[in-house]
């Protein structure tokens, strides 16, 4: 007779897609290829409504593999869709698993092995960011770098530690149903917002670098500063609802967009009002000169690691990520979503 510990727990993968035509076939690649034992390993792919290419290729995928299952998502945000994959999953434990992602073939594996081990309410790896195209390579680089995109400690883990969210995520059931769904009101920053309830509710949010998983970054600059200004500006309605979840880390790009704005101001008006110092004059070439010569230092090391042709897109992507960030946040804090569900 078998005992508890010997049982495979059943797996539930859950994938919201929203036009995903460019990278979900891959993303599911890599699912079906996973070692875990097939018959307690689900996926559901959850896509948005009207999203009539993304839905073909999860179709696809269901056809030819009976653990694949695609779920409509009415209201098309991620949260939503991870909410539907919850609400329909028979697993034990739930994995998140995103398009742009690709997870190791032992990735369900380790994630359920790391959960039973130390107890955690979620489990996730360091993210290794890919991209495809020479933008999408500077991309991966500033993702890799700390001037790029700050200190969290999941970034950059080299050992099991306990940190305040990771990328993606396994969960235990038990655990999402305790601190209730995701945020559908938070078109982005959903997961930071669920890892923080977790935390407050006296969960464990665990970081292991055994845990696999590359991400594809995007292609162009305009994707880019799309993307980025929309976590800033999410991230700020994730601070409204939960203030005590702040990291000084969080405040670095909104801080240098919003110091520059001033330098700015301050150095013009020194240059026509005679009252004013003309010490103001240098406040804005100053810290731009700095953050210039930071970039520049930054953009340089990693071009003589990964290629000098990478350079001109290493200087346009550092600033693109900082700026679209911090004046995506402070967009936010000025100018929050009309529905108060958003920030309540």
């Amino acid at each position: 007779m078998s005992t508890p510990s010997e049982i495979t727990p059943i797996v539930t993968v859950v994938v919201p897609a929203r036009d995903e035509g460019t990278h979900l076939g891959d993303c599911l690649e890599a699912i079906a290829r996973q070692d875990y034992a097939a018959e307690r390993l689900e996926v559901l792919v959850v896509v948005a409504a009207g999203d009539a290419a993304t839905r073909s290729i999860a179709e696809r995928f269901a056809a030819a593999d009976a653990r694949f299952r695609v779920l409509d998502n009415p209201h098309g945000g991620t949260a939503a869709a991870l909410n539907v994959g919850v609400a329909a999953a028979r697993g034990d434990y739930l994995l998140r698993i995103d398009a742009h992602s690709l997870p190791a073939p032992d990735y369900a594996s380790v994630c359920v092995a790391t959960l039973r081990a130390t107890g955690a309410a979620n489990v996730g790896g360091p993210m290794t960011p890919v991209g495809d195209t020479t933008v999408g390579r500077a991309v991966a680089c500033a993702m890799s770098s700390r001037f790029g995109v700050g200190t969290a400690r999941f970034r950059f883990a080299r050992r099991i530690e306990e940190v305040d969210t990771v990328y993606l995520g396994a969960f235990p059931r038990a655990w999402l149903e305790r601190v209730g769904p995701f945020a559908e009101a938070l078109d982005r920053n959903q997961d930071y917002e669920m890892n923080f309830r977790i935390r407050r509710a006296g969960g464990r949010i665990v970081v292991d670098p055994a845990v696999r998983v590359v991400y594809r970054t995007r292609r162009t600059l305009a994707e880019v500063a799309s993307q980025y200004a929309g976590y800033g500006y999410w991230k700020a309605q994730m601070l409204r609802r939960h203030p005590r979840s702040l990291r000084p880390r969080q405040l670095a790009a909104p801080a240098l967009v919003a110091g520059l704005a001033l330098a700015l101001v301050a150095s013009g008006l020194a240059l026509v009002a005679p009252r004013l110092p003309r010490e103001l004059a240098w406040g804005f070439p100053l810290l731009a000169g700095l953050y210039l010569a930071a970039n520049l230092a930054v953009s340089t090391a990693f071009a003589a690691r990964r290629g000098w042709r990478l350079l001109p897109a290493l200087l346009a992507v550092f600033p693109t990520l900082h700026f679209a960030w911090g004046a995506g946040f402070l967009a936010g804090w000025v100018a929050p979503p009309r529905s108060r569900e958003a920030t309540s």
